[in-house]
C-alpha cells in the first residue's frame, strides 16, 4: 500500500506590494491596517504565509475599487449562447472504460473542493465528514471511488483535498483514518482573507487571529493560486502528472469518467467544464457563453438586475456549469506564473453578527475558462451532477432510487423513468438530525414523480411513495405516515396520529 503522503506543503514567497499604494486614500488605509495586521503574525513560515495571502488579497482589493470606479456593466447584446464548437455533447464522444485508460490515469490527480461547513443543513465540522449513504460520509465514498479506480487500473491515482481555515483542523484528523487505503492523499488551505466593512472600505478585523465572523474563503476560484503557492502544483508535475480533475466534495456524481480524461488527451485542451442541461431547479447555475467572440463563464452575480429573468430562462440558456473542470497541471503553473488570473469578481455582501454591513471579495474556478488554450465544454448526463445541499437532497441519495458501488452511485435499473423525482421537504426537516428523526428508514421511491411534505409530518417503516405526494401538516397539527403504507397520486392534510405495534 502507498504510505499517506500529506505534508505541510510550503508557500513560495510573492513580491511585495506593500511599496504600491501611494500616501492617502482607500487603497493607502487598507495596506497600512493589512501591514499592521502582518507584523502581528508570528516570524517564520506562518507570517510568511499570511504575508502572501494578505498581498494577494490588496491586488483583489485594489482590482475592486478599480472596476467600482471605472468598470462598465456586461453589455447584454454582446452576450450570446456559445458556438456548437464550445460545447461538445458528451454521446458524440469515443466511449472508453478504465482500464482503456490505464497509462492516462497515471498522469490525472483529482482534487475535491473541501473548504464548504455543513452548517446550513444543522451539522457541526466539514460538510464532507456528514453521512450520507449506508453510515458512510461524502469523504469515505471520494476515498472509495480512487481506491477502486487505482485498484482496477494498476494507476496511482493521488486525491487531493483543498481545504479552508474552517475545514482543516477536522480534515488532517479525519483522513487519518485512510492511511492504510490504496491511494494517497494530500491536503492544502486555500487562502483567508478579511472581511471589509461597507462604508469605510477597512478590514474588521484587528489581526491575524482566526476568526470565522471576520475572515473568509474566498470562493474556489483561489485555487489556482493556492494550490500553487502550497508547493503541490510543482510536485504533481515532477511526478509526472498532467492533468488534475476538480470537482466539489459534495457531488456525489462527480467520479472521474475515462471517456473525458481520453478526449482531454486527444485534443490537447486545457480546460474542460462539464456542463448539463439546465431545468427549473438549476436557473440560477452560472452558464457557458459567448461574450463578444470569446468563450465565457457568466453566473447569474455578474448579470444586471434588468436581465435577471432573461438569465433564468431554460429556452435561452439551456446549460449549466457542474463545477467538475479538467485541467492541465501546466497550464496552471503558466498562467499563475504570468500573474494574468484575473478572474471575474463577484461581490459578495454580507452582515455580521453585530449588524455591520461587510463585503467578501470572491472568485469562481470556472470562471478562468478564457486563460486557458482550447478550453470548452462538454454537455454530460445529468447523472454526473448529483449534488447533496440539502436534506431534500439526501432524501434521494440515501433511497432505493441508486444503488451504490465502489463509493460511486448510480440509479436502480429498476426505475422505469431516467429523470430523478422532484423533492420539496419544509422546515421541519431542514436540518439533518431533523430529517432522521422523522423517518424510520428511508421510503421506497421507485415509482416516485414528486414530493412535497411541510409541516409536522413522520414517516414509519416500509412506506412506498408513488407519482405524485404532497403531505401538508397544518399549523399545529400532526401527520404519522403508518407503517407499510403506499401512497400513488395523493394529497394528505389534516391531523392523523398512528402507533406502530
Amino acid at each position: 500500500m502507498p504510505q499517506d503522503r500529506r505534508a505541510s506543503f510550503t508557500r513560495h514567497n510573492s513580491q511585495d506590494m506593500r511599496s504600491s499604494s501611494a500616501p492617502g486614500g482607500v487603497e493607502h488605509a487598507m495596506r497600512v491596517e493589512l501591514d499592521g495586521m502582518i507584523k502581528q503574525a508570528p516570524s517564520g513560515p506562518e507570517q510568511d504565509i499570511f504575508t502572501k495571502e494578505m498581498d494577494d488579497f490588496y491586488r483583489l482589493f485594489t482590482r475592486y475599487l478599480h472596476e467600482k470606479k471605472h468598470s462598465k456593466p456586461l453589455d447584454w447584446e454582446k452576450v450570446h449562447g456559445p458556438k456548437p464548437e464550445d460545447v461538445i455533447t458528451y454521446s458524440n464522444l469515443e466511449q472508453k472504460n478504465l482500464a482503456g485508460v490505464a497509462p492516462l490515469l497515471n498522469k490525472l490527480a483529482v482534487l475535491k473542493l473541501n473548504g464548504g461547513l455543513g452548517t446550513t443543513m444543522g451539522c457541526v465540522g466539514p460538510k464532507s465528514a456528514i453521512e450520507v449513504r449506508d453510515g458512510q460520509t461524502f469523504l469515505d465514498l471520494t476515498v472509495q471511488q480512487v481506491e477502486h479506480l487505482n485498484h482496477i487500473s494498476g494507476a496511482d491515482v493521488p486525491l487531493i483535498l483543498m481545504n479552508s481555515f474552517n475545514t482543516d483542523g477536522d480534515t488532517r484528523k479525519i483522513v487519518q483514518k485512510y492511511n492504510a487505503h490504496n491511494v494517497s492523499i494530500f491536503t492544502f488551505n486555500q487562502s483567508r482573507y478579511p472581511r471589509f466593512k461597507s462604508d469605510s472600505n477597512l478590514p474588521v478585523a484587528q489581526s491575524p487571529e482566526i476568526k470565522p465572523e471576520l475572515w473568509y474563503p474566498p470562493g474556489h476560484g483561489d485555487l489556482y493560486e493556492s494550490f500553487a503557492n502550497s508547493g503541490l502544483l510543482d510536485q504533481l508535475i515532477e511526478d509526472g502528472k498532467e492533468w488534475v480533475f476538480v470537482s466539489n466534495v459534495d457531488n456525489l456524481g462527480a467520479t472521474v469518467d475515462p471517456t473525458i480524461l481520453q478526449h482531454m488527451a486527444d485534443t490537447g485542451s486545457e480546460f474542460v467544464m462539464e456542463v448539463t442541461d439546465k431545468t427549473k431547479a438549476d436557473i440560477k447555475g452560472g452558464t457557458i457563453i459567448d461574450y463578444d467572440g470569446q468563450v465565457r463563464l457568466l453566473e447569474i452575480a455578474q448579470v444586471p438586475k434588468a436581465h435577471v429573468d432573461d438569465f433564468k430562462r431554460v429556452k435561452k440558456f439551456k446549460i449549466f456549469n457542474t463545477n467538475n473542470i479538467w485541467i492541465n497541471i501546466k497550464a496552471i503553473k503558466r498562467i499563475v506564473k504570468s500573474q494574468n488570473i484575473d478572474l471575474d469578481l463577484i461581490v459578495n455582501h454580507k452582515t455580521t453578527n453585530d449588524g455591520t454591513p461587510v463585503i467578501q471579495l470572491e472568485t469562481a474556478v470556472g470562471a478562468a475558462i478564457k486563460h486557458f488554450s482550447g478550453a470548452h465544454g462538454v454537455n454530460v448526463p445529468r447523472s454526473r451532477f448529483l449534488p447533496v445541499k440539502s436534506t431534500s437532497d439526501l432524501f434521494l441519495v440515501t433511497s432505493d432510487l441508486y444503488l451504490l458501488e465502489n463509493g460511486q452511485l448510480r440509479m436502480n435499473p429498476k426505475r422505469t423513468f431516467t429523470t430523478v423525482p422532484v423533492v420539496k421537504l419544509g422546515d421541519h426537516f431542514k436540518k439533518v438530525n431533523d430529517y432522521l428523526s422523522r423517518f424510520k428508514n428511508p421510503p421506497q421511491i421507485l415509482e416516485l414523480d414528486h414530493l412535497t411534505v411541510t409541516g409536522d409530518v413522520c414517516f414509519s417503516s416500509d412506506v412506498a411513495l408513488q407519482g405524485t405526494v404532497i403531505i401538508v401538516a397544518n399549523h399545529g397539527a400532526h401527520i404519522d405516515i403508518p407503517r407499510g403504507a403506499i401512497l400513488n397520486d395523493k394529497v394528505v392534510s389534516g391531523d392523523l396520529r398512528l402507533l406502530d405495534h
